[in-house]
């Protein structure tokens, strides 16, 4: 018997099997099509369905082989996923999605740099008084994380090689070949050189906390192989059914956010949020049980394998691509970065945190979602 998330089951439950189907069934239903609004409510149902689903595979997964490699096989999953979407939107939408990308992956900087760091920092602390992580893996991870979005991102804004907030084909290729480096030499560190640095740290309770550290499910026997492959499994099929869904609903969300006076980069932030909900859930769930070192690595990772993955592919792709990558940030998404990273460093580097910390960032996301609003 193996216990996640609070309930008790042998080997895969029914529910987790006829989510994930019914998400794919429901995503062939809508694939193509324009939507009418009982679609879009079921087509949102299906969203969430997956979305929780989703985690509760990946944490049995995880389970099974251990961190830092579970918080690594979600991120790369949804990250694949993710550059798909991307890709498939670029090409069928033209000159209007240039800058898809850097509105999509900044978002899921911001996103996960700021909310998911912040809603772990709140939760935890809330729950665990004080709360600690590996500094030595978190601001190595935030390190190689600053360093791709500052190549792929800020650089853009300033070179004169090419006009506008774009890279040369030179330039987009030595920016692609970085970040694959730095992304591959990050994942050899984490998940062979120096494990240990990501592994969840283990922590007496402290004289100043009233709640025992230990985590909720240490003594957890790990699922079966048969059990973790199909998981594994339906994990795929879940994130493929929320990334799809998000796609099919996309033209409804945007064309709300249009009805409502919104920006079209807000499109980018809606995209990002919908396909970054499983890591936001597990990684919050990780937080509640006193796993802060995985709720950072669901969080960095996630934001790495998305620089890390999706530009080299993009670089690849723009070479079929109708249009030039507009890669630049703006002035102001700039100094949110820098706020980001400013913040991030002072709180990475302590190594603990209390609800202060959470604060601060989720103040920091709630600025970026306002700019996003009101340019």
């Amino acid at each position: 018997m193996v216990r996640t998330g609070g309930l008790r089951w042998a080997g895969t439950p029914a529910w987790a099997i006829a989510l994930p189907l019914a998400g794919v069934i429901m995503l062939i239903i809508v694939w193509g099509r324009e939507l009418n609004p009982v679609l879009v409510i079921l087509a949102g149902a299906a969203l969430i369905g997956g979305v929780v689903t989703a985690v509760h595979h990946a944490e049995v997964v995880a389970h099974r082989v251990g961190e830092p490699f579970g918080a690594l096989i979600l991120a790369i999953s949804v990250t694949v996923i993710e550059v798909g979407l991307i890709v498939t939107l670029m090409i069928s939408g033209g000159a209007a999605t240039a800058s898809l990308p850097r509105e999509t992956v900044f978002s899921a900087v911001m996103i996960t740099c700021n909310l998911i760091i912040g809603l772990c920092l709140l939760v935890g602390p809330i729950k665990h008084w004080t709360v600690r992580f590996s500094a030595q893996g978190s601001t190595g991870a935030f390190a190689v994380l600053a360093t791709l979005v500052s190549l792929t991102m800020v650089l853009p804004a300033v070179t004169t090689s090419a006009p506008g907030p774009t890279y040369t084909g030179g330039q987009l290729a030595f920016a692609g070949a970085m970040s694959l480096m730095l992304y591959g030499v990050f994942v050899f560190v984490q998940t062979v050189r120096h494990r240990d640095y990501f592994l969840p740290v283990e922590v007496l309770q402290e004289a100043d906390s009233p709640q025992p550290s230990r985590g909720e499910h240490d003594h957890d026997p790990p699922p079966s192989n048969r059990t973790t492959l199909v998981s594994l499994a339906l994990l795929v099929l879940c994130l493929v059914a929320v990334v799809g869904l998000a796609k099919s609903e996309s033209p409804a969300l945007e064309g709300g956010l249009v009805a409502a006076g919104a920006p079209h980069g807000v499109v980018g932030v809606a995209i990002a949020l919908i396909v970054l909900a499983p890591e936001t859930t597990a990684a919050v769930r990780a937080a509640l049980r006193n796993r802060l070192q995985t709720s950072m690595n669901l969080a960095l990772g996630s934001a790495m394998a998305s620089i890390g993955l999706t530009i080299p592919v993009i670089a690849v792709a723009s070479i079929w691509l109708p249009t030039p990558l507009e890669l630049g940030l703006s002035p102001a998404d700039i100094d949110l970065f820098a706020i980001t990273v400013a913040v991030g460093i002072l709180t990475l580097t302590q190594g603990r945190a209390t609800v202060l910390q959470g604060v601060v960032h989720l103040a920091v996301f709630a600025s970026f979602l306002f700019i996003a609003f009101n340019p």
